[in-house]
């Protein structure tokens, strides 16, 4: 299999022979922004742990990057618990639609400093300009506690970045940085948004999918799961009883 260094250093060299050879009048022409992945699959087997994905590209001239991904967008229900009777159990909770199932951003620079906030907001650039869209009666004070509180839930299960990753220019055209994908990543199909900027807009934008998809024995196990849930039960019940029995036979040799 390809490693993902020489997928890189493979592009590097078509890019450069390509402005090497370019006639002016293409060259003005060309398009201002390439991007490409080392791999369009992520695919969860039984023993997945993770892995990094190779993003890498190339601008016409110089200019600032910022990259996002998202995951596919899901509901979500945020609780608040409280103490009665010694007991803590779930009291008032928000529920949000249009959260991405990941999210994780990366740039050159401080994204503050590439682009005004009135830019971030337009394109839904970061974490805080993601719009999630609340469907509780809570106060609009209650609000913001919640949505805090969601994100901080995301950031500890590792599906949101607490900060950008770095965009590494390996000279004023060539760039690369990498999206890692934790064991839980969710199943389905990513949207990465490629941004380039100059001068605090918009030059160019570069969209590519990314499917994250259970190969193997777990997708057939998880598509049986789904399609087949009271069977699946069922069969998940007798295997613990008869676990069970076995270990009890076991232990009483012993």
């Amino acid at each position: 299999m390809t490693s993902p260094v020489r997928i890189f250093m493979s592009f590097c060299m078509t890019v450069l022979t390509f402005i090497a050879v370019e006639s002016p009048i293409k060259r003005a022409s060309a398009d201002p922004l390439v991007v490409d992945l080392s791999n369009h699959l992520v695919a969860i087997t039984t023993g997945f742990t993770g892995t990094d994905v190779l993003l890498f590209g190339a601008v016409q001239h110089e200019g600032d990057v910022i990259v996002t991904v998202r995951g596919p967008d899901q509901d979500m229900v945020v609780r608040r618990k409280e103490r009665k009777v010694g007991i803590w159990v779930n009291a008032e909770s928000a529920r949000y639609k249009n959260v991405p199932a990941y999210y994780a951003s990366a740039s050159n620079r401080p994204m503050d400093i590439i682009a005004p906030q009135s830019i971030l907001q337009d394109y839904r650039i970061g974490l805080e300009n993601q719009r999630f869209i609340a469907t509780s009666d809570n106060p609009d004070t209650d609000q913001e506690v919640y949505r805090a509180a969601l994100v901080r839930n995301m950031q500890n299960a590792g599906l949101f970045n607490r900060r950008p990753a770095k965009i590494s220019f390996l000279s004023n055209q060539l760039f690369r940085t990498d999206i890692h994908f934790p064991a839980n990543t969710p199943t389905g199909t990513y949207t990465i948004n490629v941004y380039l900027i100059r001068d605090g807009r918009i030059a160019s934008v570069k969209t590519t999918p990314l499917v994250v998809s259970k190969t193997g024995i777990s997708a057939e196990v998880y598509e049986f799961a789904h399609r087949y849930s009271a069977l699946y039960g069922i069969i998940a019940v007798i295997i613990a009883v008869v676990a069970g029995w076995i270990a009890s036979v076991a232990f009483r040799k012993r």
